[in-house]
Formats: structure tokens, sequence, C-alpha cells
């Protein structure tokens, strides 16, 4: 683990989540991904450049977990997602294993664009999955493709939360951007989707979303650490209206590819001021809410 000034970074942590009463985290936003993809990944990020994204967690799978529980993250996620066709479902058969071997990580799922999507999203569900996730950046595709709606309409149906890179950060895509995803919304208006990164960078449309459609939530993944103010610094007229919205927001970190500790998250949040009990349910009450009553606090 790594050391800092006031201890392993795993022990400040626990100090700020147990100094707010919590039995821990819930982070909806975590990748585990076969080891293929993830050099895939993270080769994409060493290839930005010399100290433009330094990935700071490179240990191994069990290391990764282990270092999670360690942190006393009580539930976190396997999001994957697709570039092309005939590569959701191989991701999803992955994931549904790395969950049943790894019983605090939510059974995670994807999909993309494709005639068989409602097919191996239905078989999904069947088997427990409990989140998804939508990349639209990468996958480049639009989310109100007609072969989608189906797809949209079960998790619509299920309940079932869906993660949402729809924002055009760090670069914006063919389908990026509010508009694209209002309308998958405004067809499936109770779908409980989770704007991934808060929308970075259009957070005043995205928070329009949230307020407008009930069942709409935003994740805080890398939004507000030093290393995303320098690139798309949230709006301080904004403040107020996250707030107003505490009930769905949710911890996100993308843990382990990011350029800072995972501790760096958690006291950007908490240098918002918005208040212990915006930080409580932002850290673990919204998210336990979300994601099961075996989760949820009593007291």
């Amino acid at each position: 683990m790594d050391s800092t000034d006031g201890g392993s970074e795993s022990e400040l942590i626990r100090a700020l989540w147990t100094g707010l009463g919590l039995p821990g985290l819930v982070d909806v936003h975590t990748h585990f991904m076969p080891a293929n993809v993830l050099r895939k990944v993270q080769a994409f990020f060493d290839g930005l450049g010399d100290g433009v994204w330094p990935i700071r967690y490179r240990e191994t799978e069990d290391e990764r977990v282990a270092m999670l529980r360690a942190f006393g993250v009580r539930r976190f996620t396997s999001l994957l997602y697709p570039h092309k066709p005939a590569m959701a479902e191989w991701l999803n058969g992955w994931a549904a294993d790395f969950a049943a071997r790894t019983p605090d990580c939510l059974h995670s799922a994807t999909f993309y664009p494709e005639p068989d999507a409602a097919r191996y999203v239905t078989d999904a569900l069947d088997s427990g999955a409990r989140v998804f996730k939508a990349h639209l950046q990468v996958g480049g595709y639009d989310p109100a493709d007609p072969l989608l709606a189906p797809v949209w309409g079960a998790l619509e149906d299920s309940a079932t939360p869906v993660v949402v890179h729809c924002g055009s950060g760090p670069r914006p895509g063919a389908f990026t951007g509010p508009e694209p995803f209002t309308k998958v919304l405004s067809a499936h208006p109770r779908l409980y989707a989770v704007i991934a990164h808060a929308g970075l960078p259009e957070y005043g449309p995205f928070l329009d979303l949230a307020e407008r459609f009930a069942n709409v939530h935003l994740d805080t993944t890398m939004v507000f650490t030093p290393f995303t103010e320098r690139m798309a610094p949230f709006p301080a007229a904004e403040l107020p209206r996250l707030g107003g919205l505490g009930d769905r927001v949710l911890l996100g970190t993308d843990f382990p590819n990011i350029p800072h500790r995972y501790y760096d998250q958690l006291t950007a949040l908490t240098a918002l001021g918005l208040g212990d009990d915006w930080l409580r349910a932002v850290l673990y009450d919204n998210g336990a809410r979300l994601f099961g009553a075996d989760l949820e606090r009593t007291g």
C-alpha cells in the first residue's frame, strides 16, 4: 500500500469514512476486465505520452481486489464495454465468472447495438446482473439505435441501473453530449441511468437531465480532483444544484486506471463543503439503496 505522511492510503481512507459514521464505501465505477483487455486499456493511457495519464494502480487482479477491501469498499463493479460487435456477450461471460468468485463485486454486464443484444442482455439479467455499462465514446454508437430499444426497455422494466459514459470528456465522440442520451431517456423515462463522470465536461446539461428525470443519477468519477479540475473544472455556480441532488449522486472513482490516489477522490468530495449528510449519502447510502438492502445502514 502507498504510504503518506499521514499513514498508509488504506488507513487514511478508513479514517475518513469511519469519521462520518459509515460502515464503508460503495463505489459504482470501478473496472475489472480480462487481462488482455486491461492491457489494451492501459496501453491507450500510456500512449498519451510521458506523465499525461500515469496509471496509479497496476497490481495484479487479486491485489487490486484486496486493495479495495482494505480501503473499506463494501461493493464495487467490474464495468466493461465493447468497441465492436460480437464482443459484449464474451465480456458478460467473463464478468459473470468474476462476480461469482468475487461476491463483493456487483455482477456487471454490457451491450452493443447488434441483433443479439436483446437476447444476451436478457440472459445477463436472468443470471443476476445488477449493473450495466454503456460507453458511447469508446463504442462509437448512437444510444437511440433501434437495436438498443429492447435493451433500454429491459433495463427500465427491471429497474437495473446502467452507468453511461455519455459526456464528451476526455474527448468528444460522434454520439457524446447530452442530446443523444436525452432521446433514450425521453423514450424510457423510468430508466435508472448513472451518468458517468457527472457528464464531464457538460456538467450543467446533465444536471438538467437529473432534475428532469427522477431516476437519473450522477457519479463522481474523477470529478473535482486536481487532475480533472485542470482539464474540465466543475463550475462553482453549479455546486448548489449538485448539493440539491444529494440523494442521486454516487461515488465513482475509475479505479484502477486513475492518475491519482483513490484517497484523492474522497478528499476532493470532502473539500466541496456540501456537508457531512451529503458526503454520507454519496459515499455509501445512495449506492446501498440502489444496489441492495443488505447494505443499508440502520440507525
